[in-house]
């Protein structure tokens, strides 16, 4: 009688399973409202994500790809995140397999000719050796696409994995339009031409966008 009940049960229990399944990952709309307060990079920092120590405007040309694809940004991360294990030596590690979309790991700012920092992206990134580690066979995806896969190639002058050990990343362009698509890596739209040089500490301790 029993095996007979969970027999009859199991298609209304895989029913109510996969609608709660689907909805663990947030549609752009919800994405968005999740990060709206980002624009503010003093909100950011104030929760906890901190600028890029290197003080990078990563640009396409930089990591070994044509210069039209554009740029990303300057990046500010969540360290708890993405499970950050210690300093570059020589590259960054981590064990996170963080990818909630709600509290995306980092945040991508272009820099104005003032001195500001316009939030353009949203981004995901987990360390391969973790992701797998964890017991994933596969890469992360969203809304179906697989993230992009990235590790630098040492017979190359270039750094393809802008000081990270191999990992998969994922941008989300939900804060500037990109003709290379919403989950491209670099934006022509973005630009890194005021970027300017100054410690990224004292970017940090000035509490606001100013380089």
């Amino acid at each position: 009688m029993k095996a007979t009940l969970l027999l009859t049960a199991l298609p209304l229990l895989l029913a109510i399973a996969a609608p709660a399944a689907a909805q663990q990952e947030p549609d752009l709309a919800t994405i968005r409202a999740a990060t709206e307060r980002f624009r503010d990079v003093e909100v950011a920092l104030a929760e906890g994500y901190v600028r890029d120590p290197t003080n990078m405007c990563d640009t396409a040309e930089m990591m070994g790809r044509p210069a039209e694809y554009g740029a990303m940004g300057i990046h500010f991360f969540r360290p708890d995140l993405l499970g950050i294990t210690a300093p570059p030596n020589p590259r960054v590690n981590g064990s996170g397999t963080h990818t909630d979309w709600n509290r995306p790991s980092i945040l991508i700012y272009e820099p104005q000719a003032d001195g500001s920092l316009q939030l353009v992206a949203v981004e995901n990134l987990v360390f391969q050796q973790a992701w797998h580690a964890a017991g994933h066979a596969e890469r992360p995806t969203i809304h179906g696409r697989s993230y992009d896969s990235m590790a630098d190639d040492p017979s190359t002058p270039t750094d393809e994995a802008h000081g990270f050990e191999p990992h998969y990343d994922q941008h989300v362009w939900l804060y500037r339009d990109n003709p290379r698509g919403l989950y491209a890596q670099f934006n022509p739209n973005v630009s890194c031409a005021h970027h300017r040089t100054q410690s990224a500490s004292s970017a940090a301790d000035s509490g606001h966008a100013g380089h």
